[in-house]
């Protein structure tokens, strides 16, 4: 059963867009982790629901349309909001909590109670883990592709040089997470190949 269609979340993406632009980078990052998603999925199978890992990665940074003002300006302080707004967007449209926890739960390798604490994150203070194998799924392959101008595709070793600042432990979860799921072909992503 697909809960969504490819028209379906690019209208949703166009609701909430502010601008062609912010269209453009998100829209296109979403379908760009949806593409690693699919291709680890591919190269090692699991017993997952790849539909509700497909409407994830597609919905996952819906959220970082509200971190822009009316001017275009974007809100680079507040960006670690942006996966709690994003659940709250998507329980406005009425999608169930399953759906909504890609958004506040994707980022890095989870943020615990601890790390909102004591790094001072402007989130109420809560558990943001995956509990899912969809969840995890979704928030690893979040980490291979930046939002970055211009966007890029980021290396695994890149990624854990990148989380040690948040600590060691957060490097170890994110090379789990690469021992269960596989590294994907970044170039093959890159260049539309078929995932297989």
């Amino acid at each position: 059963m697909r809960l969504l269609s490819d028209e379906d979340v690019r209208a949703l993406h166009a609701k909430y867009a502010p601008t062609q632009e912010a269209f453009d980078l998100v829209h296109s990052h979403c379908e760009t982790v949806w593409r690693i998603a699919e291709q680890l999925l591919a190269r090692r199978p699991m017993d997952v629901d790849a539909e509700l890992v497909r409407v994830g990665c597609l919905l996952h940074d819906i959220g970082v349309y509200r971190l822009y003002d009316a001017d275009g300006g974007f809100d680079h302080a507040g960006y670690i909001r942006h996966g709690i707004l994003g659940h709250e967007i998507l329980a406005d449209e009425g999608f169930p909590e399953a759906v909504c926890r890609f958004c506040s739960h994707h980022t890095g390798v989870g943020l615990t109670r601890a790390d909102v604490r004591g790094q001072g994150l402007p989130l109420p203070v809560a558990d943001y883990l995956a509990e899912t194998v969809e969840e995890e799924l979704v928030m690893y392959a979040d980490k291979f592709h930046s939002k970055s101008d211009p966007p890029r595709f980021v290396p695994a070793d890149e990624f854990a040089r990148h989380v040690r600042r948040y600590g060691d432990e957060k490097v170890t979860a994110f090379e789990e997470m690469c021992g269960r799921f596989g590294v994907p072909d970044l170039a093959a992503v890159g260049s539309g190949v078929a995932p297989g």
